[in-house]
Order: C-alpha cells, then structure tokens, then sequence
C-alpha cells in the first residue's frame, strides 16, 4: 500500500470512474486500474463492485474511505511542515465568473504566480450555473461565482460584493434621477444570461408591474452587454465597479430608478473532499486581491 494507490482509490470513489479518474491524476485508466488492484490485494478485499456501466464503492471500501482521506490529508500537512511557497507545484482547475474577470483576477493571478511559481492554473469562464455543476461533479477544484453554492460538500468563503446598476449612453436622453422601472423597460432591458439570478429576478419584477412583456437582450457575455449599452441598443444592468472607466469617459451614465436589482455576492466555492492543502492558501490570495479592488474602488 503506498499513498499514490490511497489518492486514486479517493478519485475513483469521488468520480465513480476510472477514466475521470485517470484524466484529473493525469494519467492513464490501465494505470488507475492496476493502482486499485494493488490496493485490493494489499488490505486482502475488493474495494469496488464493477457494474453494467458503473462502479460502486462495496462496503469495506466505504468503511476505508475515511482512513483513506485522512491518511492523504496528514501526508499534505507533513509536507506542509517543510515546504516552502515555492515548492509548491500542481494544476488547480478555476472557474471564474466573468465579473470577476472585468475586476480583479488579472491581480489575484500575480499573486498566485509570485508566492507559487510552480502552480499552473486552468481557468474556464462562464455562467455561475455552469460553473456550479462543474463544480459539483468535480470538473473544477475551485470557483469564484455567485454564490453561496447550496451543498453539503461544498464550503463557501466570502469574496466580495458588488451593486447593480441601471446604465445607459447618453444618446438615450434619459433622466438620470427617478426613471420607473416601466421608461427603462420601453427602452429594452440588457442583462446576464437566462440561466442567472439577475436575469430572473428583473424578469420576475417586469411580469408584476408591466402591462405588456418587456424586451430583454440577455447575454452571457458581459462585455457584449456594455458594447450595446455604449451603442444605445437598450439599458443594462450591469456592476458598477466592471463600467467605471465607461463612466469617466462619458459613454455611459447610470440611472437611478424607484426599483434596483439585488447585489451580486461572490464566494469562493470548492469541495470539502478530497482535502486540498493549496485551496485555503489561494482562496485567501483571492479575498485580499477582492478586498484590496474594492478598497481602490471605493477611493
């Protein structure tokens, strides 16, 4: 028994897979396959049933399992003792919510590489319910979405918070001051993706209070939101900390209304197993760049 065969007998029993498996330790199936043998032959018992298309953990596996996580968990804080920042090496699977790319992940990545110049970081950008699933089924080792992620195997650290704010070009002729939500709403809407909360929530505030349906431009792209704002296409709702240099510049101006969507709320969400030493240490690089974004923000 060694503790290569330990951390791919947890990644079969998280992914209930050898070939998802393979592809997250970067190595072959045949590989994992004789790594889980190995196991089974040591500890004397089968560790998995092989169905039709499936594996299951059987019930020595599941008892194990636990001594497993905790053998792998005290091996990383073994090494923790004597490594330094710089010895640290390994991919880290990101996914990353687009308003965070527009503020402060080009600063939270310097970080990265400057305490840890041997991490290489994946990062997939895309909607929170994406992000989310991936998450879930293990695609993904950490995430910075909107959040929190309602499971019981994920642990949520709080990163930021950013308003949401109606923002129009001036060609618009729009008063900035006291503009219902029914004037924004003859102008045509522009927000997030369909699949989000914003784009739910103004939806479901437009169906009370409008007599006729409303012309929504929804966008997974929050770059394409602006450019049609700053074209006069409609009013969108967008973050205003992702618009301050459109503000200066003039080409766009926000609009205050008697009714303003809910704060987007970031977290950084990842899984509690299999235990990730790297995780805390580069979620608190992502809360001090968030911290320190918002501060400048603010000045």
């Amino acid at each position: 028994m060694n503790l290569k065969q330990l951390e791919t007998f947890i990644w079969v029993a998280t992914f209930k897979s050898f070939r998802k498996a393979a592809d997250r330790l970067c190595t072959t199936q045949p590989s994992v396959s004789a790594r889980i043998a190995a196991l089974e032959e040591s500890l004397g018992n089968k560790l998995f049933e092989r169905r039709s298309g499936s594996i299951a953990l059987t019930a020595v596996g599941h008892k194990i399992l636990p001594y497993a996580e905790k053998i792998l968990s005290m091996s990383d804080q073994l090494k923790e003792q004597v490594r330094t920042p710089e010895t640290l090496s390994g991919v880290l699977r990101l996914g990353v919510s687009e308003t965070i790319v527009h503020t402060w992940l080009s600063d939270f990545l310097s970080r990265v590489h400057h305490k840890f110049p041997l991490i290489d970081i994946e990062i997939t950008v895309d909607v929170t319910t994406s992000l989310r699933n991936e998450l879930i089924t293990r695609s993904l080792d950490l995430a910075f979405l909107l959040g929190p992620v309602s499971d019981f195997n994920v642990e949520n650290t709080y990163l930021c918070a950013y308003p949401l704010v109606w923002a129009a070009s001036p060609k618009l002729k729009l008063p900035r001051n006291g503009v219902s939500i029914k004037q924004i709403a003859r102008k045509s809407i522009i927000t997030y993706a369909r699949n989000t909360r914003p784009y739910a929530e103004v939806q479901s505030y437009l169906r009370e209070v409008m007599d006729e349906p409303a012309r929504i431009f929804p966008s997974s792209s929050l770059y394409a939101c602006k450019r049609m704002a700053i074209d006069g296409v409609g009013v969108a709702m967008l973050p205003v900390a992702c618009i301050v240099d459109e503000l200066e510049k003039g080409e766009l101006e926000i609009i205050s209304s008697s009714w303003q969507p809910s704060d987007l709320v970031f977290t950084a969400s990842h899984s509690r197993t299999p235990h990730n030493v790297l995780t805390a240490k580069i979620i608190d690089l992502a809360t001090t760049a968030a911290t320190e974004f918002g501060q400048d923000s603010d000045k």
